[in-house]
């Protein structure tokens, strides 16, 4: 059986042309390039960065709080709205963002924390936490991009009533980069050399180089986010493991109650810098379960106002949406991929008390034949089709979802004939059930979180690879655990204890560094996950490349976004000729939404952020 796609972006790369040369106006290039199916977040940035005709990403003005949605916020008094619940099946295990192990973790610390800046829906950065976002039309950023200066919001504290300072950024900046801490986003804030506090309110950031994407380190509720330098008593050494479960933030809420792996229960943050806000006077946020449970907990038995990801079968959806009137269920295009990821090291072999050791190499995924076997043998249009509800989803990249970003230089193909004789070809026998070559079989463990999609998914690969003689034993694991790397937990994916596995990742910035570091190795291979760094090290695959190593510093010295989106293409490039990865498809993300909440504020169309970002101006429908 044979099916193929081929990625092709020669349609909307015209469309950017016109656009460029005036031919249509900025209303009909952002409706056309959604009727190719380019995301409209990404069009709307790809549309800004034109007009911009700059060497940086767009800017917005003054720290305006209208700047994020905020309808009918205005006559509203704090906390009249109640209690707020929310739930998702994956549960958070810290708060803090920089010690944080993912999604769920992040975006539970959101309505503590904040990042000094964030995107709005066409990409530009809005500043958050300082009074203006940095750009070289307001003075702020150097022409070479090489120095930035924020200046923090006169009245800003933390929710301890301490104020909040330049310091403050200084120390975030010398606590994540100071290796023994082992900070998930290490290798992003590495990029700056120098942060001086020249006044009580005022930093200067100094970057090792020139970059368009020097707005990283501090945007968004994974890497932007400001620790208070006084709760660590300013001590860089300081890991402060109470921090994690209870930290101190200046967003609308401050933590009453957390049972890791379980639930957060929110209360007020009497500081917050906008007396009206927030709506809600508490926030339940419950983890754990299923999908489907948590969106009939919203649409049909109304016990939660929000449910996130619901990650299930098209007609489950539909069944949902049937049974119930006290919710919807809300589909947004964005830019995740799911995929299967390859472990390069040895999941079996133990080296000084871990396996999956940088050093110890995998004995047949190394072998470019079995990867390219598999990857022929994973039927994507049926997964997209019969899972996610669209077969044209079905994707060859990893960065997907844009056609300025998705390269047109790759093809997916399912043919099982081909796979087996690539195999038979490089000499791996298959006289019985199982493939061998010099006494080593190709037998894989494969392992995901405990989602129905992704078992039913497991199950389609595990099918197609047994016929190409390649026998797949299937682990599942709760999400709560898959996704943490909390202490004693070696069955997540970080650890990667498996052969391969599976899971879904997006870039969360029109240029995204910090998505693309999850292949870079570092120096000493240092942003590899290992017993050494804590496994805060986030290239989990262990994968190293020299080569993509290169183009990924490339990317952070780029200038232009137009040279940062060439690298983009060629990274993708080499991750996808190299099989380290097998991209399954672009994900439509759904939400479960309670009637009763104004989803103008919700920020559905914001593909850039986490899903709580806006949360302080979340209220309910009038009437």
């Amino acid at each position: 059986m044979m099916s193929s796609r081929t990625q092709s972006s020669t349609p909307f790369r015209d469309l950017v042309t016109q656009f460029q040369s005036g031919s249509i106006n900025r209303r009909s290039f952002i409706k056309a390039s959604t009727a190719l199916g380019v995301g409209g977040s990404i069009a709307a940035t790809i549309a800004t960065s034109v007009v911009a005709q700059d060497s940086t990403p767009a800017a917005s003005g003054g720290a305006d709080p209208a700047a994020r949605p905020s309808v009918g916020t205005e006559d509203q008094t704090r906390g009249e709205g109640g209690e707020l619940r929310l739930i998702s099946w994956q549960a958070a295990t810290v708060l803090a963002a920089h010690s944080a192990s993912g999604s769920k973790d992040t975006y539970a610390g959101s309505l503590i924390m904040e990042p000094v800046l964030t995107y709005d829906p066409d990409g530009q950065i809005v500043p958050l936490l300082v009074e203006q976002a940095p750009s070289v039309e307001n003075g702020l950023l150097s022409e070479d991009l090489t120095s930035a200066t924020f200046t923090f919001l006169p009245d800003l504290v933390w929710s301890d009533g301490e104020p909040v300072t330049a310091k403050d950024l200084v120390f975030t900046w010398q606590w994540v980069t100071n290796v023994d801490n082992n900070s998930v986003n290490f290798a992003l804030w590495d990029a700056i050399e120098n942060i001086e506090a020249q006044d009580e309110k005022t930093a200067v950031v100094t970057f090792k180089q020139g970059q368009v994407t020097w707005a990283t380190p501090f945007v968004g509720n994974a890497v932007g986010i400001l620790y208070p330098a006084h709760v660590f008593g300013d001590d860089l050494t300081n890991t402060n493991d109470e921090f994690l479960l209870n930290p101190i933030g200046t967003g609308p809420y401050v933590v009453d109650e957390f049972r890791p792996n379980e639930l957060v229960v929110y209360a007020i943050n009497e500081n917050y810098r906008e007396p009206n806000k927030p709506y809600f006077d508490s926030v339940l946020f419950t983890g754990g379960g299923d999908a489907v449970s948590s969106a009939r907990a919203v649409v049909q038995t109304a016990e939660y106002d929000y449910a996130w990801n619901i990650q299930a079968e098209p007609a489950v959806i539909e069944d949902i949406r049937g049974g119930g009137d006290s919710g919807d269920i809300v589909g947004i295009q964005t830019s995740t991929v799911e995929a299967i990821y390859f472990n390069f090291s040895d999941p079996d072999t133990e080296v000084d008390g871990q396996f999956s050791e940088v050093n110890t190499p995998h004995p047949f995924l190394t072998d470019p034949a079995v990867s390219e076997a598999m990857n022929l043998a994973v039927d994507r249009a049926l997964i997209a089709e019969q899972f996610y509800g669209a077969a044209d989803s079905a994707t060859a990249n990893i960065l997907s979802g844009s056609d300025v970003f998705e390269s047109p230089n790759t093809s997916w193909e399912f043919n099982l004939d081909e796979a087996n004789r690539i195999l038979d070809e490089a000499g791996w026998e298959h006289d019985g059930d199982v493939r061998s070559k010099d006494g080593v079989e190709l037998s894989i463990s494969y392992a995901t979180s405990v989602n129905p999609v992704r078992q039913n998914t497991q199950a389609v690969v595990q099918n197609s690879l047994n016929d190409i003689g390649i026998q797949v034993a299937l682990e599942q694991v709760d999400s709560s655990v898959f996704f943490s790397t909390s202490a004693g937990n070696d069955q997540n994916f970080a650890h990667f204890y498996w052969d391969i596995d599976m899971w879904s990742s997006g870039p969360g910035a029109p240029i995204p560094p910090n998505y693309m570091s999850k292949w870079f190795s570092g120096e000493d291979n240092g942003n590899i996950a290992q017993e050494s760094n804590g496994w805060s090290g986030v290239n989990y695959q262990r994968y190293i490349n020299p080569e993509y190593d290169e183009l990924y510093n490339q990317l952070l010295a780029a200038s232009s976004q137009e040279e940062a989106i060439e690298l983009l293409i060629s990274m993708n490039d080499l991750l996808i000729n190299d099989r380290v990865v097998l991209p399954l498809v672009a994900r439509t993300f759904f939400y479960a939404i309670a009637n009763r909440l104004n989803q103008e504020n919700m920020q559905l169309d914001n593909d850039w952020v986490g899903p709580f970002d806006n949360v302080a101006n979340w209220n309910v429908v009038e009437g």
